[in-house]
């Protein structure tokens, strides 16, 4: 492996893992209330107009590393759809989205 080949494995790989606290509490908690739902579909599509240049590529670690943004992202806007529809469903059912303050006295 030349060392070009071995620079671009190596940020790859750190790239990837520098995301997966992010990804691994989105999927464990379910909360994603910080994210933008129109920054994340924003992300999801110019990811998949970059995907047309990235394979055409010779495959190499720009794949590796462009297939996991792809399924980190989608899986963010999965996540995003579900707490919008779960915000919704609040409303309509006549609740607020947040619990109620218990009542001290």
């Amino acid at each position: 492996m030349d060392l070009v080949m071995l620079a671009g494995t190596a940020s790859a790989v750190v790239f990837a893992v520098s995301n997966l606290p992010m990804l691994r509490k989105a999927l464990r908690t379910g909360d994603v209330s910080s994210y933008s739902l129109a920054s994340v579909v924003m992300i999801n599509i110019a990811n998949l107009v970059y995907s047309i240049y990235v394979f055409s590529l010779p495959i190499g670690p720009v794949w590796m590393l462009h297939s996991f943004y792809l399924v980190s992202c989608a899986t963010l806007l999965v996540l995003c759809l579900r707490s919008v529809r779960g915000r919704g469903d609040d409303r309509r059912a006549g609740r607020d989205a947040l619990p109620a303050e218990p009542v001290r006295g």
